[in-house]
């Protein structure tokens, strides 16, 4: 699941926990999400799905990982919310992208406890817990204060059905030509179609946004990714 793309980009610290954190996710996301589906639960947009996989890393793929340090990296980013910090492997390709870019703070929120335990030791070992603060509950309140400003980025990559939610909240600090990135907004689950309004909001120009989609793969899986630009 490691990719040569991004080998050269990072230092050798970085570079180590990323290839460990995706051989782990090899080795076991799948025991995981066979066991969450035993009990039901077969994707991300689905109720309760993210309790049950609270042991596994589901990272980003090597692949989109790379496009947001590209993304960060080529919009000068210096501030960055991040939406579901998991195991932190998209909190270190962003956080690397700051550090390249001569520092900057990213706010990161996880629901579960553990996971953020998890993503400040990877970030401690990589080097790049300086750069990073990691809140812990529900985002609709760690993200409603003290959020940089102004937001040059937002990663969306938790529960799908709050990713309107969250985009709205964090919109007013939004800044022109700032992006919004998120992960597998098509699975709508039992959201009451909210990653589906997600979408029809950013695809409607009256919004102020121009966006693309794009899909990579993974551990024999296609995983769809949404980039939009506040214009």
């Amino acid at each position: 699941m490691t990719d040569h793309l991004f080998r050269s980009q990072f230092t050798p610290p970085v570079q180590r926990v990323l290839d460990r954190l995706y051989s782990e996710t090899i080795e076991q996301d799948p025991v995981h999400r066979a066991e969450a589906q035993s009990a039901g639960l077969n994707h991300d947009g689905e109720h309760g799905f993210y309790q049950a996989m609270s042991g596994a890393r589901m990272p980003v793929t090597p692949e989109f990982g790379t496009l947001l340090y590209v993304l960060a990296r080529s919009s000068n980013a210096r501030h960055i919310v991040e939406f579901g910090t998991s195991f932190g492997v998209s909190t270190i390709f962003l956080a690397a992208a700051l550090r390249d870019n001569g520092g900057g703070r990213l706010v990161t929120t996880e629901f579960v406890a553990q996971k953020a335990a998890s993503a400040a030791a990877n970030l401690r070992e990589a080097g790049l817990e300086d750069l990073v603060e990691i809140r812990v509950g529900d985002a609709m309140t760690t993200l409603a204060q003290d959020v940089p400003q102004p937001i040059d980025l937002i990663l969306l990559d938790a529960s799908k059905g709050l990713y309107l939610d969250i985009l709205l909240l964090l919109e007013p600090r939004l800044r022109r030509g700032g992006i919004v990135v998120s992960d597998r907004a098509d699975l709508d689950g039992s959201d009451g179609g909210r990653a589906s309004a997600y979408l029809a909001y950013l695809s409607n120009p009256a919004n102020g946004y121009r966006m693309a989609s794009i899909t990579t793969e993974a551990l024999r899986q296609s995983f769809a990714h949404d980039i939009a630009v506040r214009v």
